[in-house]
């Protein structure tokens, strides 16, 4: 147990552990890059290695503040998941009390005033048990505007047993005066054989399948841990047959049962409202990899790897002017997802826009 279990970004690893050898964790530090590559993980790491009772520059995972610690992280787990259940608005911030370690996270859309309240009032009381106390702010993006300058104000002269760590996506995202404050560690996609190691070990994903599936999770861990191939190729399937359809070789010919099954693609494309983001990102994945293959791009780009001669066969027949269309209406879908609109009837006019594009009277 330690830094040598997380998986991937080595340089941020040593960049911590040398940070650790040296006491020279800074109060502030700010944990960025794509989602499900650990940034969180490696927080809560570091959160134990600034307590760990035996090491310097790790932590023991063993010892009594290690497992204390991990005690603390999971209680404040389940303190958030309860919150977010209370239907009650006034009532979620009720009886807030933050650990050493302390893993706060939105329970609405946002990280509410009330958490940095309270973060800002234990902050500057000394730890309880620990010798460092260490907040980590996850989705530090939903941090409420008026929340802001509270956290703001606690940063700029943290006492000396405080840590924050903030952890973003984007670092953009965040207020310039709240990035100044922070030691940026920036965190990348996980290199190729460690999402594979994942993906052979823990998902049983065939040699087959291997490079499909790696270029699918796009170095995400996370993403990888919980990768299905069966369910990946399910979700996949309806815009294939979309595709299939508006992209068909003999468009005068046409038949009933042709746009019947084009149009249970549409169905099935819309049908889950609760995995629409899901289902635009599969679309975009698609066109980006049909335009690739129409414009000769390099192969090790593509993600649907298993499907290259569909795509250029897409590409060819759609041309740019029908990926256009295509990308729009991706566009317009995600612009109106959280919208009561019907996506259905929205795609079947996408494609009769785009066979009618082609010279077809439909």
């Amino acid at each position: 147990m330690g830094f040598q279990d997380f998986l991937g970004n080595p340089q941020a690893v040593t960049a911590l552990r040398e940070m650790l050898a040296r006491d020279g964790a800074p109060g502030s530090l700010l944990f960025t890059g794509p989602e499900g590559v650990g940034k969180k993980t490696l927080a809560m790491m570091l959160a134990k290695a600034l307590n760990c009772e035996r090491l310097k520059d790790d932590f023991c995972g063993k010892c009594f503040r290690c497992r204390k610690a991990e005690e603390m992280l999971a209680l404040t787990r389940e303190d958030l998941a309860r919150r977010r259940e209370i239907k009650d608005a006034s009532r979620r911030v009720e009886g807030l009390t933050y650990f050493d370690i302390q893993l706060i996270e939105p329970i609405t859309r946002f990280i509410l005033i009330e958490q940095i309240r309270q973060l800002r009032s234990t902050a500057y009381t000394r730890p309880f048990e620990f010798p460092r106390r260490v907040f980590i702010l996850d989705q530090a993006q939903a941090i409420h505007w008026q929340a802001v300058d509270l956290l703001l104000k606690v940063m700029e002269e943290p006492p000396e047993t405080t840590h924050f760590i903030l952890v973003c996506p984007n670092p953009h995202e965040l207020r310039a005066t709240l990035r100044s404050r922070c030691l940026k560690l920036q965190l990348h996609p996980v290199e190729d054989s460690v999402i594979q190691s994942v993906l052979k070990t823990e998902r049983k994903i065939p040699e087959r399948s291997l490079t499909l599936a790696t270029r699918a999770v796009s170095g995400s861990v996370a993403r990888a841990k919980r990768f299905a191939l069966a369910d990946f190729e399910r979700s996949r399937q309806p815009w294939v047959a979309f595709l299939d359809g508006i992209a068909a070789k003999d468009l005068s010919a046409l038949t009933a049962a042709d746009w019947k099954s084009l149009f249970e693609a549409t169905k099935t494309l819309a049908e889950n409202r609760s995995e629409l983001e899901q289902t635009l990102q599969m679309g975009y994945a698609l066109l980006r990899d049909t335009l690739l293959t129409l414009k000769n791009g390099d192969e090790q780009s593509l993600m649907n790897i298993d499907l290259i001669p569909r795509l250029k066969t897409w590409g060819a027949r759609l041309g740019l002017e029908g990926l256009e269309k295509l990308k729009r209406g991706l566009d317009e879908a995600y612009r109106l997802q959280t919208r009561n609109v019907n996506q259905q009837l929205g795609w079947e006019a996408l494609a009769i826009e785009i066979i009618s594009g082609r010279g077809v009277t439909v």
